[in-house]
């Protein structure tokens, strides 16, 4: 199904009949990474699962966006899609969208699988410290660009023009302080071995949060994939 909102035209699906399930995928994924959880809770929860604008189905925003942009376009969605008050659950970039919706919006329980959300300082890379250095001086800010298609994230490479910044904008957000406001229960699911949201942040983020609970599994980024069966259990019983 095609829906517009703010110019861009979205693709989702919904099916299933009950309570409403929110699913939103990560960056550079679609609907498809979030079915298999989808079709587990379809026989008693309505499903909805969207591809973000910039992926899957879904056409590119005409500028660059931010969280901020991607949660007034989902504010919209669950409205114009008649979704009451969903368990919402995200991955990765799509549980930094989960984080700012939910702060603000009716939910029944939030699960962020590897969401990063907390900016911890660490020391960068000298190439990165390189470019940094190279944008700052005069005339040199295109060279600094073409560096990034060499050291930058495998993202960033693939991304086109527009979504290569809407990357940068969305990565150095930090929201903290929307986690800090959800009140409803949420459950934390990371991979041990996930080095894109690695474990240390997830203990952060329930520290800060207040209602949450971390649950660590095997696995990478994609543990609630290398882990289905029992990640669903997990959830049936949360649910």
């Amino acid at each position: 199904m095609d829906i517009k909102i703010q110019d861009v035209n979205i693709n989702y699906i919904q099916y299933g009949k009950g309570k409403d399930i929110l699913l939103l995928h990560g960056w550079g994924q679609n609907i498809e990474m979030m079915k298999p959880l989808g079709d587990a809770f379809a026989d008693r929860f309505r499903i909805t699962i969207i591809d973000f604008p910039g992926f899957g189905k879904s056409e590119e925003p005409k500028e660059p966006w931010d969280i901020e942009k991607y949660n007034l376009m989902l504010e919209v969605f669950v409205k114009e899609v008649g979704i009451k008050k969903p368990i919402v659950i995200g991955h990765s970039f799509g549980g930094r969208v989960a984080i700012r919706y939910s702060a603000r919006n009716p939910i029944e329980k939030l699960v962020l699988f590897g969401s990063p959300c907390i900016r911890i300082s660490e020391e960068l890379p000298l190439s990165v410290k390189l470019l940094k250095k190279l944008k700052t001086l005069p005339g040199m800010n295109s060279l600094g660009e073409y560096m990034k298609q060499y050291i930058g994230s495998r993202d960033y490479k693939a991304a086109s023009p527009i979504m290569r910044q809407t990357l940068v904008d969305v990565v150095n957000e930090d929201l903290s302080k929307f986690a800090r406001e959800i009140e409803e229960p949420t459950l934390l699911i990371w991979g041990e071995h996930d080095t894109e949201a690695p474990v240390n942040e997830a203990k952060e983020l329930e520290k800060i949060m207040i209602d949450a609970a971390l649950i660590i599994l095997p696995g990478t980024h994609y543990a609630y994939l290398e882990n289905l069966s029992r990640v669903i259990s997990i959830l049936n019983n949360f649910f």
